[in-house]
């Protein structure tokens, strides 16, 4: 049986810790490089029983950066949100996630207190796997030579490992699956993240007026600078009924009846009405049909949603 996984969101802790192989990323949209990083940490930890784990960030650095210089456009989109990605890390063979937080006091710690304050003492690593590039520290001081030194005196084993190439040769990375996500090109992003794109969330209520237009809708809050395109999108709903359902999602801010700008994923079910109010749901996107628009008034706005519906059931009708 596989076992449960174990978040720690603060990394220091007086109890011994059992020694772990580490990877340590910021792991948005956990893809198919970051997957393959995962494995070998897997198989490695099992090799020299040790427990696979990961260190990841919260905020991304960039984030905190771009808000520290208030730079908001630095601040890349998010493939994943947080639930999302600690439940792939788990899925890609990671038992233990330490979430630790990127603030003043991260930003400004020393390379050498990076290493012996978290790497050695608080985490008890054995063995650690970075990209070639790996930096850390203040002001990026700490690179992979750092690493390794630090090694030969506190006793853990640094690999690195190469970028992770499509069949194209080309580089799987976070950034070539936010441009894919904001061009709408999902088939691009399926093969960089080796699944459909997903977001997961619990279902809230809603204006209701989807179901006064004939097409009631599960609501689900997005996390802000979600990297996909806005727009209407052919769907499956997972997590109702015991099987995937087909449907038909919006996600964007509603400009024909909203002026908030608040990002909503609304999804109407093509078939049926479940029970879904306060579920967790995962939806999983399978083409982009169109981009978001404001329309004059409710009946251009109910007759776009029927003409999207119907089209979403001329996609499954083929796509079984």
């Amino acid at each position: 049986m596989k076992p449960m996984p174990r978040i720690f969101r603060c990394t220091a802790s007086s109890a011994p810790r059992a020694p772990c192989a580490l990877t340590i990323g910021n792991f948005d949209g956990v893809h198919r490089g970051h997957q393959a990083i995962l494995a070998c940490v897997s198989q490695q930890a099992q090799a020299r029983g040790l427990v696979p784990a990961v260190m990841t960030f919260e905020p991304h650095p960039r984030e905190y950066f771009a808000a520290i210089y208030q730079r908001p456009e630095l601040a890349p989109t998010r493939i994943s949100g947080l639930r999302d990605k600690l439940s792939a890390l788990f899925q890609a063979g990671s038992e233990e996630t330490f979430l630790q937080r990127f603030d003043a006091r991260l930003a400004a710690m020393s390379a050498n207190s990076f290493i012996e304050d978290l790497l050695v003492r608080d985490l008890n690593v054995r063995w650690l796997l970075v990209g070639e590039d790996f930096r850390f520290g203040h002001k990026r001081s700490g690179d992979i030579e750092l690493l390794r030194e630090a090694g030969l005196v506190h006793g853990f084993e640094v690999r690195t490992l190469a970028d992770v190439a499509d069949a194209h040769g080309h580089r799987i990375s976070s950034s070539e699956v936010r441009t894919a996500l904001a061009v709408g090109d999902l088939p691009r992003a399926q093969d960089l993240l080796g699944h459909p794109y997903r977001l997961s969330g619990h279902v809230v209520h809603g204006q209701k007026l989807g179901r006064t237009l004939g097409y009631p809708t599960l609501n689900l809050r997005v996390a802000p600078r979600c990297a996909a395109r806005s727009g209407i999108y052919v769907v499956r709903v997972l997590g109702l009924d015991g099987k995937p359902l087909p449907g038909v999602a919006s996600l964007g801010v509603r400009p024909t009846v909203e002026d908030g700008g608040r990002v909503l994923l609304e999804v109407h079910v093509l078939d049926g009405k479940p029970d879904a109010y306060g579920k967790l749901v995962q939806i999983e996107f399978l083409r982009h049909l169109r981009d978001e628009e404001k329309f004059p008034d409710l009946p251009a706005l109910t007759a776009a949603i029927a003409e999207d519906a119907r089209n979403a059931r001329a996609y499954f009708a083929v796509h079984v």
